[in-house]
């Protein structure tokens, strides 16, 4: 298997996990919503999650792959500021939560970047 299907594979899987993460422990997602937004915190947890299994279907799909891996670099790019908020949020909590949550920021830039090199490795000559 080429090294482009399995990072398309990995990404795919990634992101699943993550929007199934959305339903079955809903309230850590709620709680990094940016109050922001209209509505109930619970809507844009599922929102997201139901948005990250689509995003990933389509990656997993070689048809679809090109246009979910653009989704899901535009889909980090979206969950920034929830990743902001977090951070802001658990800023007195113990050291270890303090860490994973700033660690959640530069993150996103690999995540990206992971996405457009899907994107990329599915062009036909790539």
């Amino acid at each position: 298997m080429p090294a482009s299907t399995t990072s398309a594979r990995l990404l795919s899987g990634l992101l699943i996990g993550a929007g199934i993460a959305h339903f079955a422990v809903p309230r850590q997602f709620d709680a990094i919503v940016p109050r922001s937004l209209p509505g109930s915190p619970r809507t844009w947890t599922h929102l997201s999650g139901v948005a990250e299994i689509a995003v990933g279907a389509a990656i997993a799909a070689p048809r679809t792959r090109r246009a979910g891996a653009l989704a899901a670099a535009g889909l980090f790019t979206a969950v920034f500021p929830a990743n902001v908020k977090m951070a802001y949020d658990w800023r007195h909590r113990p050291a270890p939560l303090r860490a994973a949550a700033l660690a959640r920021l530069p993150l996103q830039a690999p995540l990206v970047l992971w996405a457009l090199r899907v994107h990329k490795a599915g062009q036909p000559g790539s």
